[in-house]
C-alpha cells in the first residue's frame, strides 16, 4: 500500500513528539545527585522491667494437667492484682500451651502443659516483690527496657544529632567534588532502641528464687541506647 501525504505527516509528527519527549526525559534527569546515610545515639538508663513467671504440668489425662496449670496460673494472678497497679505494676498471662507425649510405639502416653504469667512496669521493687511472694510459677525471664516516655525524652537530641550529621557530611561531600552548596532532594527519619535487653538464663533465675520463698527477685537495670537514623538524597550545585 502507497504511503499517502496524510500517513507521511503524521508519522513525522509522531517522530517529533517522541524525540522530544526523550529529550525531556534527558533534561530532567536530575545531575550531581549524592546518597548519604547519618544517626545519632543517646544512652539512656533503661526503666522498665519485665520477669515471666512459668510452670511445667504433665500427666496421664489432658483434662487433669490443664486443671493443674490453670489453679497455678489462677493463684499466681490472683497474688500479682493484688498490688497490681496501670504503668507500675501491669499483670498479663503469656503462653498457654498444652500437647501429647508419645510413647515408643507412637501412641500418646500422657499430655504435658506450660503457662506463663508476665509482670511488667516501672516499680522495679514492686514487681521484684511481687514475683519473690508468688510460689506456684519459677522464674523464667527477667528483661529490661525504656518505657515510651524515657524514649521519646531522648529521641529528639538523638533526632537533632543525626540531622547535624547528615547536614555536615553533605556540606563537607559537596566541597570536596567542587561544589560550594547543596540541595535536600528527600529525606527520611526513622527512630528505634534496642528494647528489651537479652533475658538472664534460667538457671540463674532458679537460682535466685531458691534463695528464699518470698525475697524480691534481685534486679539490676542497665542502659539502653536510642538510635535515630536519617537517610537521603542531595543535589551538589
Amino acid at each position: 500500500m502507497p504511503l499517502t501525504p496524510k500517513i507521511i505527516a503524521a508519522c513525522a509528527i509522531f517522530a517529533w513528539a517522541n524525540t522530544s519527549f526523550s529529550q525531556n526525559i534527558r533534561m530532567e534527569t536530575p545531575q550531581n545527585v549524592i546518597s548519604l546515610q547519618s544517626s545519632g545515639s543517646v544512652e539512656v538508663q533503661q526503666d522498665l522491667l519485665m520477669i515471666t513467671m512459668n510452670t511445667t504440668k504433665d500427666g496421664a489425662d489432658a483434662a487433669a494437667v490443664q486443671t493443674q496449670l490453670k489453679t497455678a496460673l489462677d493463684a499466681a494472678l490472683a497474688e500479682a492484682k493484688k498490688v497490681a497497679q496501670p504503668g507500675q505494676l501491669d499483670v498479663r498471662t503469656g503462653s498457654f500451651s498444652m500437647y501429647p507425649r508419645y510413647a515408643r510405639d507412637g501412641k500418646i502416653n500422657g499430655w504435658q502443659g506450660s503457662t506463663e504469667l508476665v509482670l511488667e512496669g516501672r516499680d522495679f521493687a514492686r514487681i521484684s516483690t511481687t514475683a519473690g511472694k508468688i510460689s506456684t510459677l519459677t522464674l523464667g525471664q527477667v528483661s529490661f527496657g525504656l518505657s515510651r516516655e524515657a524514649r521519646a525524652k531522648v529521641e529528639g537530641e538523638a533526632q537533632a544529632q543525626a540531622i547535624e550529621r547528615f547536614k555536615a557530611k553533605a556540606s563537607e561531600i559537596s566541597k570536596n567534588f567542587g561544589f560550594s552548596s547543596y540541595s535536600i532532594r528527600e529525606v527520611s527519619v526513622n527512630a528505634n532502641d534496642q528494647g528489651f535487653a537479652p533475658p538472664r538464663g534460667r538457671m540463674e533465675m532458679m537460682q535466685a528464687k531458691s534463695m528464699s520463698s518470698d525475697a524480691p527477685v534481685p534486679v539490676e537495670a542497665g542502659r539502653s541506647t536510642v538510635v535515630v537514623m536519617v537517610n537521603g538524597s542531595v543535589q551538589m550545585k
